[in-house]
């Protein structure tokens, strides 16, 4: 069973994967009112009780805000466990701090300070699917059931291309506050010193990212293109800069550009305990990220590169291995 805001369109992977798919329209409420978090309480619905509650199968509740009913009576007779994609009253903090408007900033602080009550919900849970060793930490020392399960992706083999690119990217959704943020940054702080081709790519990019970009001749915004067209740009570009303010969960974009890209230039809390710091080049100030751009300006990604790069994956991310940990802990 799985939920979509109303006015967006249902998705439709689910039916292709499942026996059954259930879709249910989230509910539209004043995101402030309630003890509960939005993010939850916006995903509650009797049809979603009764169906979880009609047989004795397993229950994966697919982040925090899908948990509304992991605690009730009903449920009890079944195994539950939980896949944690974040600290969920950090992430919450974090998007707080990165919002530039007062009414997202508000609601970002009200929701962390009610899923961090919330959270507590956890301990019901028969396991939790941490997403991180960072993350998976934590919720073992809350909780005592936490089993780390790396993200899941897209991705089957490494297909970095060898040789050189002639450009720098930074991608990313550039509607979510935190990426705007670390958008914003590389145009005003990093790329315009580079002496290179830069480019921003992604969805939505605010009109304070359009501006910034807009004062260099050297970054190109490429706004609002398909996923196939990002793919080609991770996959052609000389490396992919990655940037966070932080470190939670893992990146998608971060294991994307690994398995795709060539060299990476990321700052710490985008790789800190993530088992990946080997594969990136770090970097934590404009000045540091602008010395290693003119480092690998030229340089050749070779057949060395490639190899460690997939010996490294193949050891933690390999998509059979942890649906095969995730299957242990449901049955």
């Amino acid at each position: 069973m799985c939920f979509y805001m109303g006015g967006k369109t249902p998705p439709g992977s689910c039916a292709m994967k499942c026996t059954r798919c259930t879709i249910i329209p989230r509910k539209r409420s004043n995101p402030f009112a309630g003890k509960l978090p939005f993010i939850v309480s916006s995903r509650s619905s009797d049809k979603l009780l009764k169906r979880l509650s009609g047989d004795d199968a397993p229950i994966l509740f697919e982040g925090l805000h899908t948990t509304r009913y992991l605690d009730h009576p009903l449920l009890k007779h079944k195994r539950r466990v939980v896949r944690a994609h974040n600290v969920e009253h950090h992430y919450y903090e974090a998007l707080a701090l990165a919002e530039e408007r007062w009414w997202k900033t508000l609601f970002f602080k009200t929701e962390a300070r009610k899923l961090k009550t919330y959270e507590r919900i956890l301990s019901s849970a028969d396991g939790i699917a941490g997403i991180s060793p960072l993350e998976t930490d934590y919720f073992q020392s809350e909780y005592g059931n936490a089993v780390y399960v790396p993200a899941f992706h897209s991705n089957e083999n490494v297909q970095s291309k060898l040789g050189a690119g002639s450009y720098i990217l930074y991608h990313g959704n550039l509607s979510v506050p935190e990426n705007n943020r670390a958008a914003l940054y590389l145009a005003q702080e990093v790329f315009p010193k580079t002496g290179m081709e830069c480019i921003i790519a992604g969805s939505r990019p605010s009109k304070s990212l359009q501006k910034a970009i807009s004062e260099y001749e050297n970054i190109k915004l490429v706004a609002d293109v398909e996923a196939d067209h990002i793919l080609d740009l991770i996959s052609n570009a000389q490396a992919n800069v990655l940037v966070t303010f932080q470190s939670t969960g893992i990146k998608l974009k971060l294991l994307n550009s690994l398995y795709r890209g060539r060299f990476i230039i990321a700052n710490k809390p985008m790789v800190e305990e993530t088992g990946l710091e080997s594969l990136c080049s770090i970097a934590n100030s404009p000045t540091e990220m602008v010395k290693l751009i003119q480092e690998l300006k030229t340089k050749n990604f070779s057949d060395a590169d490639l190899n460690n790069r997939s010996e490294v994956l193949g050891n933690t991310f390999e998509n059979n291995l942890n649906a095969k940990k995730l299957v242990q802990m449901l049955f």
